[in-house]
């Protein structure tokens, strides 16, 4: 089941990195405070990144890599994912 590898932009304006099957409906979830604690006071968050993954654990491989990268690394990401 394919899923999707996401970074959240917060109110505070930082970022957030996760998996979700529906990057959309997880987006809402945190943005209903019932997502992870960290979104919780940073309400609300945008959409700013996703890339698909074939199965959970290549989300996950992913989603550590994009954690791993400094905080100008994460925005150019997101400056050259397109519309």
């Amino acid at each position: 089941m394919e899923y999707t590898v996401y970074i959240l932009r917060c109110a505070d304006g930082t970022l957030y990195t996760g998996i979700a099957r529906d990057a959309q409906k997880r987006l809402e979830q945190h943005n209903a405070g019932k997502g992870a604690k960290y979104t919780r006071s940073r309400r609300p968050a945008e959409l700013a990144y996703t890339e698909p993954a074939p199965d959970r654990s290549a989300a996950l491989r992913r989603e550590l890599e994009i954690k791993k990268l400094p905080r100008e690394a994460k925005l150019d990401l997101i400056a050259h994912a397109g519309p």
